[in-house]
Parts: structure tokens; C-alpha cells; sequence
């Protein structure tokens, strides 16, 4: 399981690491019966406070997304609700609008644009490279 935080980000640490987990579970990158981390290794991994990733866990499990297991550990759950994947879908439609208002507020056309969200589908889902391809594209464009 990847899971990346942004410290300084305006969303915070819980909302990212939920959405970051709930993501992988939906799209099969964490499939059901999967063991995730516990949250002292979690926590530790993402440099944040337990009680934050415990919260995350009771927050997913509220969800069904997880399943904790007394003196197992917590487990994607086994049947996920795949009936909130079309509000996850609109969420993420939003979000899109959003990144593309903000591309053009920044001076990108959409050549760059385009070219960005090229590099971001050929990487690999949910890895630090597909971060920093990305990135090294920025900059390249920047230097441009």
C-alpha cells in the first residue's frame, strides 16, 4: 500500500490518507481480504500521530472499506461498497474542473496540459516515480 502526505497541503492528513486508501480498495490496487498496515507502522511510515491513521481505519471501517479483526488486524473488507463508486466519480470529476481551471489561471495551454495528463496516465499507479515523472515534466515545460 502507497500512501502520500502532504504536510503543508490545505486537506488534511486524515482526509488524505482515507482518500488515498478508499481509492486504492475501489480501483482494485488493494484487493478484498488484503492486510494493511497496522496503524503504529502506518503511522510511523507517514511520520504522523496513531491516533490520526486510527481514526482513518474506524472512519474507513464505518464505511466498509475495512474490516478490523480483533487481535488480527485491519483487512480490506471483503465486500466493498462499490455503490458509492459513482459519488467518488462525481467527486473526481470536480476535482478535475477544478485542476484544469487552475492549469489555465497558470498560464498553461492545453498542449501542456494534455501532455501532463499523458505522462500521469503511462505511469504507474500510486508511485513516488509517477510523482516525480510528472514533476520533471513540469519543470521541463517551465524551462521552455
Amino acid at each position: 500500500m502507497f500512501v502520500r502526505v502532504e504536510k503543508g497541503s490545505a486537506v488534511p492528513i486524515s482526509r488524505q490518507i482515507s482518500d488515498q486508501i478508499r481509492a486504492q480498495c475501489l480501483s482494485g490496487q488493494l484487493p478484498p481480504g488484503v492486510q494493511v498496515p497496522s496503524v503504529r507502522q502506518l503511522a510511523r511510515d507517514l511520520a504522523v500521530n496513531q491516533n490520526t491513521v486510527l481514526r482513518v481505519y474506524e472512519k474507513l471501517t464505518a464505511e466498509r472499506f475495512l474490516e478490523m479483526r480483533h487481535g488480527e488486524g485491519t483487512f480490506v473488507a471483503s465486500d466493498l461498497p462499490f455503490e458509492d463508486l459513482n459519488g467518488h466519480r462525481s467527486k473526481f470529476t470536480e476535482e478535475f474542473g477544478q485542476v484544469v481551471r487552475q492549469g489555465r489561471l497558470l498560464g498553461l495551454d492545453g498542449s501542456t496540459m494534455h501532455t501532463l495528463l499523458d505522462a500521469a496516465l503511462a505511469a504507474p499507479l500510486e508511485t513516488e516515480e509517477s510523482v516525480e515523472s510528472v514533476s520533471a515534466i513540469e519543470n521541463t515545460k517551465e524551462q521552455s
